[in-house]
């Protein structure tokens, strides 16, 4: 699989966002990366204007050699793939992720364009998995990696910058100076 593919969000990208592309590069042996920053995802709200994610995703990423970071305009993984036509692709998500993916707009779709690269960590139950690949389309299509956990999420970002406490621990040194620079998260959540 040459191609990695890994969307989000991004408000803001944080360390685990970084650890779980490396561990996709890698163990799934990805020779290019692209990370898609949703510009109106569908499935929640974004606080920061996409061009504001968009940096901060590239400042994010900016040390890891073959990833190239872009805007994807559509709010949904399968109309991006399809406008896309990866070719030799996977997309990667994390095991939590996994368990919804029977809810998303036209699973069996995504799986015939890309197989899953699914990051496998503490703290998602094996049950939760196991049943999440009972219910998914083309099961032969999925492949499985070891991430080691990193306790951080983009609400627990803002949350710390609104509080005023430092993130340093939470995002690259980039992110966090962006971060500041621009004043981004001081209203909170």
């Amino acid at each position: 699989m040459a191609l990695g593919i890994l969307g989000g969000v991004f408000d803001p990208p944080h360390a685990g966002h970084v650890a779980l592309a490396r561990a996709a590069i890698a163990e799934l042996g990805l020779e290019r990366l692209l990370v898609l920053v949703v510009a109106d995802p569908g499935h929640k709200r974004a606080r920061t204007p996409a061009d504001v994610r968009l940096e901060l995703t590239r400042l994010a990423f900016a040390d890891i050699a073959d990833v190239d970071v872009e805007l994807d305009r559509h709010a949904r993984t399968v109309d991006s793939l399809e406008e896309r036509k990866p070719v030799d692709a996977v997309f990667i998500v994390g095991g939590d992720e996994l368990a919804d993916f029977t809810t998303w707009k036209d699973p069996a779709r995504i799986l015939e364009l890309v197989r899953l690269g699914v990051a496998l960590r503490q703290g998602v139950p094996d049950e939760r998995v196991r049943d999440a690949l009972a219910r998914v389309p083309a099961p032969d299509r999925i492949s499985f990696f070891e991430l080691e956990p990193v306790p951080v999420s983009s609400s627990d970002v803002r949350d710390r910058v609104a509080r005023d406490e430092p993130i340093t621990d939470l995002v690259p040194p980039r992110v966090e100076a962006q971060i500041t620079g621009l004043g981004l998260y001081r209203g909170g959540g």
